[in-house]
């Protein structure tokens, strides 16, 4: 049972339709880490161009669904309720397999640095247990 699905998420983050890349929350510890993940399904739009007859995830994607992660690990601390998380960095990014349709990936995120609106997670997308996407996400908070 997951502790948050979409509708709750909506509620700690401002993605929506079509961009709420997240289907679950997990696992949470506000300002520490969290765990959610997110269904590949068939029919994604991407799909249609990304590639026709051999279907590939882009990765920034998969940085994104990761960044959205984050922002509900950040957004959830008290003091960043109502606030917007926003890129300001990504670092050493590595894709290490291909995202396809039908699997169903891990998004964990774990607060490495913070230091008042700017913090930055190391994230890693996994599937089956095999690392997928590994990165270093830099993000500021800001006002709505």
């Amino acid at each position: 049972m997951p502790l948050y699905n979409q509708e709750q998420i909506k509620e700690i983050i401002p993605h929506r339709d079509p961009f709420l890349l997240i289907d679950t929350v997990e696992e949470l510890e506000p300002g520490i880490r969290v765990v959610a993940t997110k269904h590949i399904r068939e029919d994604e739009d991407w799909f249609r161009g990304h590639f026709p007859g051999h279907p590939v995830t882009p990765g920034v994607l998969v940085i994104e669904m990761l960044a959205q992660a984050g922002a509900v690990c950040a957004l959830s601390l008290p003091e960043n309720q109502g606030k917007l998380a926003l890129f300001a960095g990504i670092d050493n990014a590595r894709f290490r397999k291909p995202v396809e349709p039908g699997m169903t990936l891990r998004l964990e995120v774990e607060m490495i640095k913070n230091r008042g609106s700017i913090g930055v997670g190391k994230a890693t997308a996994t599937c089956d247990g095999k690392r997928m996407v590994t990165a270093e996400i830099t993000f500021a908070l800001g006002d709505r």
